[in-house]
């Protein structure tokens, strides 16, 4: 087996999309798969953490619009709403959105059966050679 380089990990196309067709909007939308760093940082605005850093409450205002903004592009796979759009995309029809919201969890691995089937497949680690730098 041979081992992949830091350049060729970096350089895999490996975020999935789908377009997906909405009547409300006459026209059809990309939802993009979140990049790690986007998929971090929607998880982390969910939560609002006390001052001890423990979680105090779950934030679920514009959930949808929030994901939605991170995940719908345009042809060019540029982001078609900024953190900033969140309000307004989500003033748009809720039936819509929720729509667009489970494609994109879908693709990001955002559902709860997505986490959970990851959790039961993961088996022993392999053992062998570590290092750390």
């Amino acid at each position: 087996m041979t081992l992949l380089t830091a350049d060729q990990i970096t350089a895999a196309d490996d975020r999935s999309w789908e377009d997906v067709t909405v009547p409300e909007w006459n026209g059809t939308v990309r939802v993009l798969a979140l990049s790690g760093t986007d998929r971090n940082a929607y998880q982390a605005s969910l939560v609002v953490l006390g001052p001890n850093g423990s979680v105090q409450r779950m934030n679920l205002a514009d959930q949808s619009a929030r994901l939605l903004a991170k995940s719908l592009v345009g042809e060019d796979f540029q982001r078609l709403f900024t953190d900033r759009d969140v309000k307004a995309l989500g003033a748009k029809n809720g039936a819509v959105l929720h729509r667009l919201f489970e494609v994109a969890q879908r693709l990001s691995a955002l559902r709860k059966e997505d986490v959970e089937a990851k959790a039961g497949n993961s088996g022993a680690a392999p053992s062998g050679a570590s290092t750390t730098d």
